[in-house]
């Protein structure tokens, strides 16, 4: 391997995704994948270890996050960071202002290879003291947490309780609004757009069901119609109607109608 070879770390809890990038990567050449890691508590360790010159970290995993990963890493030991992410567009909103690098799932090589490059020019610079403090900004402001207390809640154990985010990023009309998932009563399409009701507000955003489905915990939000999602801990009553189809009455008196297709739902009222 040559001397000027960048050392690559991959972090992704995918074994299929691990692979696919390592392959991608030593197709475009001058790398070396020193270490693959499916999670963020041992890309620590071995990121610490190997001190490797760059860490594709993905943004979803389960336990310690990508994002959760930058801040509970030693500043001035910190490789260059490319995030891989399917779906986060606020992620990645966020990292295209502040100028971080990231590459989307299905990874293309082409971009994968303007990222290496980006890689090896940040590398050669001077300035990786204010880089690394971008970083930090950027993912900070994403996460909502300071490093300190990320450290405090990994020490006692409290990272990683779920895959899904505590908060729903909403970019509406050039702000972005974090509400809490908990205080999400339902949610329904409109078009192109979720109309996300909470608390007596309803937020637009531009995402498709299925994008958002994969960010809500299928123990507290359930699909009860092609176009309605609803808060389970939300539902106060359940009605029949002789049709098959059900209505569901929320806490706040909003009805729901559950569609026929979707009644096998009801077991997870009970």
């Amino acid at each position: 391997m040559s001397s000027d070879s960048l050392k690559v770390i991959i972090v992704d809890d995918e074994p299929l995704a691990r692979r696919g990038l390592r392959l991608r990567l030593e197709n475009l050449g001058g790398v070396e994948v020193v270490a693959e890691c499916g999670n963020g508590r041992e890309a620590k360790e071995q990121i610490e270890r190997l001190k490797p010159d760059v860490a594709f970290l993905d943004i979803q995993m389960p336990g310690v996050t990508g994002l959760e990963l930058v801040q509970l890493l030693p500043k001035d030991e910190m490789p260059q960071i490319v995030f891989v992410t399917a779906y986060d567009q606020y992620a990645v909103e966020a990292f295209e202002v502040n100028a971080v690098d990231y590459v989307l799932k299905p990874i293309e090589e082409d971009r994968l290879d303007r990222a290496l490059q980006r890689v090896r020019d940040k590398l050669g610079s001077e300035n990786l003291a204010a880089q690394r403090e971008q970083l930090l900004e950027a993912v900070a402001d994403l996460t909502q947490e300071s490093p300190e207390s990320l450290e405090v809640k990994l020490a006692a154990g409290e990272l990683g309780s779920s895959r899904y985010p505590e908060k729903i990023a909403i970019k509406d009309s050039g702000k972005i609004t974090l509400v809490p998932a908990r205080e999400i009563d339902w949610i329904d399409a409109a078009g192109d757009y979720m109309c996300v009701h909470a608390n007596g507000e309803t937020h637009v955003m531009r995402i498709t069901m299925k994008e958002l489905e994969q960010q809500l915990d299928p123990k507290v939000f359930q699909r009860i119609h092609r176009s309605t999602i609803v808060n389970l801990k939300r539902v106060r009553e359940i009605c029949a109607h002789i049709n098959g189809e059900y209505h569901l009455v929320l806490n706040n008196g909003e009805r729901l109608k559950m569609s026929r297709s979707y009644k096998n739902k009801v077991q997870h009222f009970i």
